[in-house]
């Protein structure tokens, strides 16, 4: 069983309005997952966003927390909702409306891993899949919300920041200005955050240098349709990294590339972390 079903990484004072978050980056797996899984310890983890949690780990220290999954998301996906169930994995569960996302494998407990590798021989009992959702989903799920519930106390609006990485292979066919995107931002095409603050996230990574993209190929999923209701203050954006700018994804290793963008990613976070720190309300005439 994984030890918890997150790590919280709080700033020593709270200044911003962004909450960062890494929802697949955990790699705690479960000896019984393990066990019960048709893959080794090593396939296993291609889907895991590695190490992004450690990209993101500086977030603390510009006034904003981190919060990183400590279960790998071939045990709990957390960037599904609690009721995408797979009637193809989980016994005594009913098929209902057609969800792409379950229908290929990767419900809120996952069928497969990348390429649609299969990860167990068979299904597995409706109260393991309960049970996985109460200790790992819904705790993980909680604090997030009352992350964001703090911030938009203290400041009047709340901006959540999902942190991803993905396969180089998804952007190898996107080019912009002849160079391919190393960074996607998500907004769902601006329904799940204001498009000031969408525009001031991509900004910050153009001026650290990278190629960026915008909802294409990953708009976003759960997490943001979830948070992201910037009529009332509340936005969430999802952000993908391409893994070859610090990975290698056949060895899942940090390559030479890993401190430099560790490195340009902390510019980056400084100057997100800052959204609305530094709007003056204009005076009375």
């Amino acid at each position: 069983m994984p030890m918890a079903a997150f790590a919280l990484h709080r700033p020593d004072r709270l200044t911003s309005r962004v909450v960062f978050a890494s929802p697949h980056s955990g790699n705690d797996y479960p000896e019984a997952l393990l066990r019960d899984s048709v893959l080794d310890r090593h396939a296993i983890r291609s889907s895991e966003d590695a190490f992004v949690d450690r990209l993101f780990d500086c977030a603390p220290e510009f006034g904003a927390p981190l919060l990183a999954a400590a279960a790998p998301r071939a045990y709990v996906d957390l960037n599904r909702a609690a009721n995408e169930l797979d009637p193809a994995l989980i016994e005594g569960i009913r098929r209902g409306p057609h969800n792409p996302r379950v229908a290929s494998g990767l419900g809120v407990i996952p069928r497969v891993v990348a390429n649609g590798r299969a990860i167990y021989c068979g299904k597995i009992p409706e109260a393991e899949a309960m049970d996985r959702l109460e200790r790992v989903w819904a705790p993980y799920h909680a604090r997030l919300q009352q992350l964001l519930d703090d911030a938009h106390d203290a400041h009047g609006e709340a901006i959540l920041i999902d942190c991803h990485s993905m396969p180089h292979e998804a952007v190898a066919s996107l080019a912009r200005g002849g160079r391919r995107a190393e960074v996607v931002i998500g907004d769902r095409f601006g329904a799940s955050a204001g498009a000031g603050i969408v525009d001031r996230i991509e900004a910050a990574f153009v001026a650290q240098g990278f190629v960026v993209a915008r909802n294409a190929p990953f708009a976003g999923a759960y997490t943001t349709q979830q948070y992201g209701r910037p009529g009332r203050a509340r936005h969430a954006v999802q952000v993908e990294i391409d893994r070859a700018l610090y990975m290698d994804e056949a060895t899942i290793r940090p390559h030479d590339g890993f401190e430099p963008l560790r490195a340009a990613l902390r510019g980056v976070i400084a100057e997100i972390a800052s959204l609305g720190q530094h709007e003056m309300p204009l005076a009375a005439e």
